[in-house]
């Protein structure tokens, strides 16, 4: 039996992909703990994009990882007291603040990498088909980049 949220259908899809959300991240968190990992999962599209672009300015993360500038610096001040990045001077652009991984922060990664294969294994097994779940997320993110859904919903 559905709840009046589930029952809702698309209407409610904000507040089920937040529930969803949630409980994915609560559960990882328990997985890093569980291999013996102190990660927040928050952290996760920072240093993976790090991981996989060893330098880059604040700007460029925050593209990259498609969060607001403010919520980005408030994630890296946090990896930062965690001692997982640290930030330099760029040569070209004084005012520009370059970020990498420490090496605590590429052992970090290291730790993980197992764990993140295992983690993708589990999430493949929710659905029987998890690429349709995927292209179903690049398609809404895409659609709202050209049009947003007030905008959208403006026009009805």
């Amino acid at each position: 039996m559905s709840n009046l949220i589930e029952a809702s259908g698309i209407l409610a899809i904000a507040t089920r992909l937040q529930r969803l959300s949630d409980q994915l991240r609560k559960e990882g968190q328990l997985i890093y703990k569980a291999h013996g990992i102190d990660f927040e999962p928050k952290w996760f599209p920072v240093v993976y994009t790090l991981h996989q672009k060893p330098v880059l300015s604040v700007v460029e993360i925050a593209a990259e990882i498609g969060y607001s500038h403010p919520s980005t610096i408030s994630l890296l001040k946090e990896l930062e007291k965690q001692k997982l990045v640290r930030s330099k001077k760029d040569k070209t652009d004084e005012r520009k603040r370059l970020i990498l991984l420490t090496e605590k922060g590429k052992e970090l990664v290291i730790q993980m990498q197992p764990v993140w294969g295992k983690m993708s294994a589990a999430l493949a097994s929710l659905t029987d088909t998890p690429n349709n779940l995927m292209k179903a997320i690049e398609e809404v993110e895409a659609n709202i980049k050209v049009r947003s859904f007030f905008e959208r919903e403006q026009q009805q």
